[in-house]
């Protein structure tokens, strides 16, 4: 009988609870996807009706975990979205978001905003306490439906998994099989039909988020705010030697990053989803119109290994203006002085070192129409900002390459933010590397032209024989790329097959065919996009180099023709009325038909250069060939054992 009492009572207690559960749910404009919050600590993620991720956020402040709870949660209502974005140096000239965004109060000042878009769903926490706020950590967990698989790029640092370059190789597997590391953003996840991709936006004044998996979740991580810093002698370079037990702190009302679920129901969605630069901050430095993008001949990678000259070459002036003359016969608008210039042991960046004429060669590329950049270590110029902005923009410098951030803490982004937010007053552009995978800094301070945080071009220098970069190439566009620009630094004039390339440091050889060389200038996101081979391989590929500089780094619209994940891609991209298309095939040679029905009627004068008969066995083999051709025709491509191909369709 008590037994009896004790179920009716349970069951009166759960039809009261179900009663007044109330569950908060907000809608894509398409309807296909759709985020629930109800009385639970979850966010429920669905894609036409089916469940594909549940995330389960909570943030520690003040030694006390704020979760999603039926205490604690108090809805401020929900808002349609919509806005026009207009987006310069970015993959198209402008797009247009729409979506709808629920807010909820948490208790402690602390709130959560959670959006929804077609192209995915996102969440962030916001504080509204005057007061200084510690957070001692934020907590994400990511759960799908079952073991998916995964693309999940590891940190290349065991020791201290927070500190490293942001580069590696994607492992594919089970999440229950991944590696007991912490990997970087992006994450990639295939839940049922469609793509889960993680990444953040508007990282500002707080750490960047890492993943970690265990059975089918994937939970966040954080570094920790730096208590102590050093630095290593070789290069001025400064790295965290100590760490507070708290992940970031801030004073007054702000917002905290977006967390930012993209959801694909195909490969060629992905490397047009513009969620990252959507939910970033909108531009914070005003006019543009200085900013110049452009392609610039880059002179680390070929190790300055100019031949048949009459001087020795090297870090020098004479070499320099070498480079110069090139890309001023060639239409290229800058050249970068890379490591080296000035004496980077002692972190001198005030100085050039006595072999650089350096306003010699300012001048000299003045005369020709050819730029200077120059190279630098994050906190090298940061200890120098102000004084070092003034000082090169005064010479007639137009931008900084920067490197060896190697870390996302706080500080960190916070030292990146100032650095690009100061180089703008100066009118001067900045191209991040050595960096964290972007975050959507590149909307906020359109100066930052590019990132690197890519297992780049750089990596054939010290490869090995089983490194696979075709694979890689036709991976990261659909991850990485999600993301932002990347600094490949692609361009290399010596080839080599799969079963000829060879490991050479000096005079370094690209993976796969010419014509995938040359593709990358399409298929990648670039807007300043280096040639890393050096000026006297180039003048013996003149054609090859023609096509490069022919080819625009900004577009007004870009598309994914063809492509699977891991296998291909095909990218068109327009520039006015012209049409520039890049293929990239793995190791598997592949034949593909191309329809041209997305090109407006009439004519176009067309150049196709493809993989030669012979690039299977001679990389560097191709053809090209000239024609008109009209929408209603089609175009079949043959893509060679890591090849490609490159159509420039100009409108007659």
């Amino acid at each position: 009988m008590m037994l009896k009492r004790l179920l009716t009572l349970a069951t009166i207690f759960i039809i009261v609870g179900s009663m007044q559960a109330k569950d908060y749910t907000i809608t894509s404009p398409n309807g296909k996807l759709s985020a629930t919050i109800s009385d639970g600590d979850q966010i429920i993620i669905n894609h036409q009706g089916e469940t594909v991720l549940t995330v389960r956020p909570a943030i520690v402040s003040g030694k006390e975990t704020i979760v999603f709870s039926a205490g604690n949660k108090k809805f401020l209502g929900k808002k349609q979205l919509s806005e026009s974005i207009s987006s310069p140096f970015y993959r198209q000239a402008s797009f247009k978001m729409e979506g709808q965004q629920m807010d909820f109060h948490l208790g402690k000042n602390i709130g959560l905003q959670l959006r929804v878009y077609d192209e995915g769903v996102a969440y962030r926490f916001y504080t509204r306490n005057k007061k200084e706020t510690i957070i001692e950590n934020e907590e994400a967990d990511f759960c799908f439906p079952d073991d998916c698989k995964a693309w999940l790029a590891y940190s290349t640092n065991d020791e201290k998994p927070f500190a490293m370059a942001f580069q590696n190789f994607y492992d594919e597997t089970k999440l229950s099989k991944a590696k007991d590391k912490y990997a970087f953003l992006p994450a990639t996840i295939q839940s049922g039909d469609v793509k889960v991709t993680i990444l953040e936006s508007d990282l500002r004044s707080y750490p960047g988020m890492f993943l970690k998996a265990k059975d089918n979740h994937l939970k966040a991580a954080f570094a920790k705010y730096p208590k102590k810093m050093d630095y290593y002698k070789w290069r001025g370079m400064s790295y965290v030697a100590e760490t507070e037990d708290y992940i970031a702190k801030s004073t007054g009302v702000r917002t905290y990053p977006w967390r930012v679920m993209a959801i694909t129901e195909n490969d060629t969605e992905m490397p047009v989803n513009n969620l990252v630069y959507a939910l970033a901050t909108p531009n914070q430095i005003g006019d543009t119109s200085w900013i110049k993008p452009g392609k610039v001949a880059w002179d680390w990678w070929n190790d300055w290994n100019l031949k048949g000259v009459d001087f020795e070459a090297g870090i020098n002036t004479r070499t320099y203006k070498y480079y110069i003359d090139f890309a001023a016969k060639n239409h290229i608008p800058y050249v970068v002085l890379d490591e080296g210039w000035y004496n980077s042991s002692k972190g001198d960046i005030m100085n050039p070192i006595d072999a650089i004429d350096l306003q010699g060669l300012i001048d000299c590329g003045k005369q020709r129409g050819v730029s200077i950049v120059l190279w630098t270590v994050f906190n090298v110029l940061d200890e120098h900002l102000v004084e070092a902005c003034e000082k090169y923009r005064a010479m007639g410098i137009k931008g900084f390459k920067i490197d060896f951030m190697d870390r996302n803490d706080q500080n960190a982004v916070e030292m990146a933010e100032r650095l690009a937010k100061t180089c703008a007053k100066y009118q001067l552009f900045v191209d991040y590397h050595g960096y964290f995978t972007p975050t959507g800094m590149n909307r906020t301070y359109p100066n930052i032209l590019n990132y690197e945080g890519v297992f780049g071009m750089e990596e054939a220098r010290w490869a090995k024989k089983d490194t696979d970069m075709p694979l890689y190439d036709v991976t990261f566009p659909y991850i990485r790329m999600m993301a932002g620009p990347v600094d490949f630094t692609p361009g290399a004039m010596r080839n080599g097959t799969k079963h000829n390339w060879v490991e050479c440091y000096q005079n370094p050889v690209s993976m796969g065919t010419r014509c995938h060389q040359l593709a990358c200038y399409v298929v990648q996101d670039s807007p300043f996009t280096m040639l890393c081979d050096t000026p006297t391989n180039y003048e013996k590929e003149q054609e090859s180099v023609d096509i490069i500089a022919s080819i625009p780094e900004v577009f007004d619209e870009t598309r994914i023709l063809q492509g699977e994940m891991g296998k291909y891609i095909v990218t068109a991209r327009r520039k006015g009325a012209d049409w520039y298309i890049g293929g990239q095939t793995n190791w598997d040679g592949r034949d593909i038909t191309l329809p041209l029905s997305f090109l407006d009627d009439g004519s176009y004068q067309t150049t196709i250069v493809t993989d030669g008969i012979n690039a299977n066995h001679h990389a560097e083999d191709y053809r090209i060939e000239n024609k008109s051709i009209r929408a209603q025709e089609k175009l079949c491509i043959k893509m060679a054992s890591g090849g490609g191909f490159v159509v420039i369709l100009k409108k007659q």
